[in-house]
């Protein structure tokens, strides 16, 4: 049973790890691998369910969903686990729940000594991977074992394939052209074909 829970966390966590997968109105996901969630909680609510019964669902297909089903058991632990459940219990099927997710990640600024023409860095390929591809897939140097998709240090794809993958879907996989910019594609694309396999 989950007890406690912080939704702004959760919704953080949602969108990092689960995102990819799931749709949900609030987070602004479109995943669709695994189930919409505004769908499958919509008639529990409209029945009146309580969010406690929901948020106990979640936390339990969380901990032990199966892997050859498409979604990697313990996929967060813990608070984490039960921190999602929180947001996901709240925030299925009502759009604009109100929650902000916690610690947004800022625009780095350039350090280059130019001086303020208000640029920013470039985006970093393995913290795009890391939030977006993580859960899904095997690659070494970020350090995930996901079985859902291709372990990519076996497959060694070349940038513009990891490109096309990555814009388009495929199999298990959605796309993630609109989700991400084409310069977060192209950073991605940049990390994982020159990683893999390494």
């Amino acid at each position: 049973m989950v007890k406690t829970g912080d939704a702004s966390q959760g919704k953080a966590l949602f969108v990092q790890k689960c995102g990819s997968c799931h749709t949900l109105a609030d987070a602004k996901s479109q995943g669709t691998t695994g189930p919409n969630l505004d769908d499958a909680f919509a008639s529990d609510k409209a029945q009146g369910f309580a969010q406690q019964d929901i948020r106990d669902v979640v936390r339990g297909q969380i901990a032990y969903a199966d892997p050859e089903g498409g979604m990697p058991q313990n996929l967060v632990r813990g608070q984490d686990a039960d921190n999602v459940s929180v947001y996901i219990a709240q925030c299925s099927a009502n759009p604009n729940c109100g929650v902000t997710a916690a610690n947004a990640a800022p625009t780095v600024p350039s350090t280059s000594g130019s001086g303020g023409g208000g640029e920013t860095a470039p985006p970093n390929g393995k913290a795009i991977f890391t939030q977006n591809c993580a859960s899904c897939h095997t690659l070494k140097d970020a350090g995930t074992t996901g079985t859902v998709g291709p372990n990519l240090d076996q497959l060694k794809p070349a940038q513009p394939v990891v490109e096309h993958q990555v814009e388009v879907g495929g199999g298990a996989m959605p796309p993630f052209k609109g989700t991400l910019s084409p310069v977060q594609i192209k950073a991605v694309a940049k990390y994982v074909s020159s990683v893999a396999g390494k």
